[in-house]
């Protein structure tokens, strides 16, 4: 059967597929041989930079051939890899053979022994993936996430001086404005962003066990740590762990996976606090010609985008708990498990590109209705209780707090009317009387630090 959208057994390369297609570029088994190429082809090229007498004659004119070779690597490269893996039974050898071929037909064979030389498997996967990851968040994830802060950030200045109702624990409090309570999450997100942003795309390279063993009873002149480092943080643009095992031990992946499980908590939280709104009539939303909400109910309209988001959203952080749970475990100098945990980075990727997409989708379907934020406003003037009873504290009236639970803390509402009422009735001065009842639920919204 070939495998299409409709045929897939995941929902990210089947039913979203649209949405998580550019992550295919690097997650996909087709991708992790291309970012192992580029490794050890890079690590040629790093040797040569060496003074190994056995690399003096190639000639340098010949880089930029070899990374061709990774440059315009094809989907039936990764096939022929994928035809040598059934004989080899092993995926990084495989890789390795593959690149002798492309040596031989450069006319380079002399030299096609020093394509991984001295290395382990992991010395190409931990660095290949830590380099998937660190460009697809980087061209894809991070400008989806930013355009969101963005949409978000704007929809809060646009809506900064509208007044809403606060609700603490689910009941009306001190008013608020809806742009504001947007920007919370511009300002949550933007934090956790930066965190992340902080966080070392690691990798790890030194032979079998750590140790350069091989590389330094061959070549016990050279500086192979130093070699190492210049490889992995100036070549390929990463962070060498430089004390390991045989593999990375993964700290700084969980780090990540747990920064991106912080933002969608995030997220969330707002595709919940938005489809409240929602619920709750604050917002309504645009209309696409064609489109059906519910199979049986014709006037509905589903808030589906923010559910989208929100589902996904909880898949992605299940699957990245585990990584960041799993992935710095390991049985003493190494064991398999990392190997099929890691080739699973992308899936949580793509539902929180799923996610994101969604959510942008919903937000741009808002349609703000005023007219309900300012009914009810205007349903809970025992809101500005609050307001009343500090002022009053201010020119020392006595127990002003008892006197407003006394008048709001009731099963009937309280308008205006009881309000001006309740004011006239305090032995305060005409000016006083005036200031307080100058205060609305509209009005008495605060200030902003945005």
């Amino acid at each position: 059967m070939t495998i299409t959208p409709l045929t897939a057994i995941t929902p990210v390369d089947g039913r979203y597929r649209r949405a998580t297609q550019a992550l295919a570029d690097y997650f996909s088994e087709s991708a992790l041989i291309k970012y192992r190429v580029k490794v050890e082809i890079e690590y040629f090229i790093a040797l040569f930079q060496e003074p190994l007498p056995q690399l003096e004659a190639f000639e340098p004119a010949k880089f930029e051939q070899l990374r061709n070779v990774y440059r315009n690597f094809s989907e039936a490269d990764a096939q022929k890899v994928k035809d040598t893996e059934k004989v080899t039974n092993h995926d990084v050898k495989a890789v390795e053979y593959f690149v002798k071929e492309q040596f031989d037909a450069l006319g380079l064979s002399q030299f096609k022994e020093f394509i991984h030389f001295g290395l382990t498997s992991q010395d190409i996967n931990n660095t290949a993936v830590p380099c998937s990851l660190k460009d697809a968040w980087h061209r894809v994830l991070q400008p989806v996430l930013d355009e969101v802060i963005d949409t978000l950030a704007g929809k809060a200045r646009e809506w900064k001086t509208v007044p809403m109702l606060a609700r603490t624990h689910g009941q009306p409090a001190s008013p608020t404005s809806l742009g504001k309570e947007l920007y919370v999450f511009v300002e949550r997100l933007r934090g956790q962003v930066h965190q992340l942003m902080q966080i070392p795309y690691a990798a790890k390279f030194g032979g079998a066990t750590g140790n350069f063993n091989a590389h330094h009873v061959t070549y016990p002149h050279i500086d192979w740590i130093a070699f190492g480092d210049r490889l992995v943080n100036d070549i390929l643009g990463l962070e060498r762990t430089r004390v390991t095992t045989q593999i990375e031990p993964y700290d700084n992946l969980a780090a990540f996976c747990h920064a991106l499980m912080r933002i969608n908590t995030i997220l969330i939280d707002l595709d919940r606090d938005i489809w409240t709104y929602i619920s709750m009539n604050y917002f309504k939303q645009k209309i696409k010609k064609g489109e059906i909400g519910s199979s049986a109910m014709p006037h509905k309209v589903n808030p589906i985008d923010f559910e989208n988001s929100e589902g996904n959203l909880g898949v992605a952080n299940a699957l990245l708990g585990h990584l960041a749970e799993k992935l710095p475990i390991s049985r003493l100098q190494r064991d398999l498990t990392d190997s099929t945990v890691t080739r699973n980075i992308g899936v949580p990727l793509g539902h929180t590109l799923i996610s994101l997409k969604s959510l942008l989708r919903g937000l741009d379907k808002l349609i703000i209705n005023e007219a309900a934020l300012q009914a009810d406003l205007e349903d809970n003037w025992a809101v500005v209780a609050e307001a009343l009873q500090t002022i009053l504290r201010r020119e020392g009236y006595p127990k002003p707090y008892e006197a407003l639970l006394d008048l709001t803390r009731t099963n009937t509402a309280i308008g205006p009317k009881a309000i001006r009422t309740f004011i006239d009735g305090l032995d305060v001065s005409d000016e006083i009387k005036d200031e307080l009842k100058k205060i609305t639920p509209a009005n008495y919204t605060g200030v902003y630090a945005f």
